[in-house]
């Protein structure tokens, strides 16, 4: 066991904060929040129960802790600040704190507090809607997920081999507080675990050797009373013959037209296997006899984008030109865009391509009542792209939503959290002013966003409906002037008789 010191103190401003986001905000939601430089987080709370939930199924973390805590303060509370070993703070994203037994509170609000450049922690703190009462309690359930952590062991494999991962992590649960109970479970995605930490069954409060093993999960604890900051390394690694489908941006267009009852939507992607590296040169001729018996590979064969019914005219290109290795299948009940690289991408090897499609603004786009005037309500997902059974994360997510010309009043009500937000002016063909383009960007995304949905208002009157016609009428117009024009134009060379 070994101590984290917790007392923090601010040196310089974190690069890139986070929080979560708010409806109706067109301002960047960016969390500033100086703590002095003798900061420690006051022992006002201690945790009574605690269980923590490690999955470690897909390429990526994704962490759910679910805990007890009680107010053993003289005076009401409303702040509870989580722990993080530095540098976990840029690599966690989506990190969402609820009330457990009233989800109708909603999301609470969150956000990253300064920190000491030569401090081993980082902190984010936790504001509840209400005050917590002395003696009271509450449970809260937190989720979120890690990138990046995850590290191919062996880090080289041969072309048929299966890859192994390593996770370092601890078996209590780091805390700002006291804990007096607690409890971890790590679920993997086979039995094949061929190493891992085992610890003495006097740290268990049960007297049993730690862990213990059902299956595919592994479970360490229960543990007694931990004092604050409280650390027991572990470590496991485990069968995971799966790409790590990794992409360092996504840029994602969605443009609305009114006049043509359309929603175009393009992603951008620039993507990266992280699973471990060919040991030897890429051999064509084997990876051809494997496609007999399709054994599992680290390798990223193919990308599997469902798409809303009714999507339709989808294409696929990458830096060469169209890709023909695509099959789309379209009917009532789904829509499914299949998309094949040039190449297999092995682990450390890149592919960077766009996907595209169109779809009937109906299904998206709600005209608010008259009394709301010209008001507008599009619902979107905030990110679509592959679904696949290994995840998909995403180092820098950029949305762009260009709505008509002449949209004002632009609001909105993010699901994830956002790192700035900002609205622009995009021209394309036939505009006069330009477009109003919402832009949102976030870090540490990851495919269960697929889920989520981004709501935008916006008003768009009449007369910024008629711009676009009267553009082309005015436009038309003048071609026909400027024909009779020229044609009046005396251009002989000789004199008239």
């Amino acid at each position: 066991m070994r101590l984290l010191i917790l007392i923090t103190a601010i040196g310089t401003l974190l690069p890139s904060t986070l929080c979560v986001s708010d409806s109706n905000l067109t301002t960047p939601l960016t969390s500033r929040q100086i703590l002095p430089p003798n900061f420690k987080p006051p022992q006002v709370f201690r945790n009574v129960n605690l269980l923590r939930n490690i999955n470690l199924e897909k390429g990526y973390v994704k962490e759910t802790v679910n805990v007890v805590i009680e107010n053993v303060d003289s005076k009401p509370q409303d702040e509870y600040y989580v722990p993080f070993e530095v540098g976990m703070v840029e690599k966690i994203g989506g990190l969402e704190v609820r009330d457990k037994k009233d989800p109708e509170k909603g999301v609470f609000h969150v956000e990253v507090v300064e920190y000491d450049t030569d401090s081993l922690t980082e902190f984010y703190r936790i504001t509840f809607p209400t005050a917590l009462p002395p003696a009271s309690q509450i449970t809260l359930s937190m989720s979120y997920h890690v990138l990046s952590t995850l590290t191919p062991l062996p880090a080289t494999v041969n072309q048929v081999d299966k890859q192994y991962l390593l996770y370092q992590f601890s078996a209590y649960t780091t805390s700002a507080y006291l804990t007096l109970k607690q409890k971890t479970k790590v679920k993997f995605p086979s039995v094949d675990i061929p190493e891992y930490t085992i610890l003495p069954a006097s740290s268990n409060a049960d007297k049993k050797e730690d862990p213990q093993r059902q299956g595919s999960t592994f479970t360490y604890g229960p543990y007694g009373e931990v004092p604050a900051g409280a650390q027991e390394p572990v470590s496991v690694r485990y069968e995971f013959t799966k790409p790590i489908i990794h992409a360092t941006l996504l840029e994602r267009d969605i443009e609305v037209s009114h006049w043509g009852g359309n929603l175009a939507t393009e992603e951008r992607y620039w993507l990266v296997n992280k699973g471990a590296r060919l040991t030897n040169h890429f051999s064509r001729v084997s990876w051809a006899q494997s496609a007999y018996y399709s054994p599992p590979t680290v390798a990223l064969k193919a990308l599997n984008v469902p798409l809303k019914v009714g999507s339709l005219n989808p294409y696929f290109t990458d830096d060469i030109g169209n890709v023909s290795t695509s099959r789309f299948r379209s009917n009532l009940r789904e829509a499914n865009l299949e998309v094949k690289p040039r190449y297999p991408v092995f682990g450390g090897w890149k592919y960077s391509f766009r996907i595209g499609w169109d779809a009937d603004i109906k299904q998206f786009l709600r005209k608010l009542s008259a009394s709301d005037g010209n008001g507008y309500v599009l619902k979107v997902p905030f990110i679509e792209g592959p679904k696949m059974p290994e995840g998909v994360s995403y180092e820098k997510v950029e949305v762009r939503v260009i709505l008509p010309e002449g949209a004002t009043d632009v609001k909105f009500s993010a699901p994830v959290p956002l790192l700035s937000s900002s609205t622009s002016l995009h021209r394309s063909f036939m505009d006069t002013l330009g477009r109003t383009t919402l832009t949102l960007s976030a870090m540490n995304v990851v495919d269960e966003s697929r889920d989520v949905d981004l709501i935008v208002t916006y008003t768009y009157p009449l007369t910024a409906s008629l711009r676009k016609p009267l553009t082309i009428v005015l436009g038309a117009m003048a071609v026909f002037v400027a024909a009779w024009g020229v044609g009046r134009l005396d251009v002989s060379i000789g004199k008239k008789t």
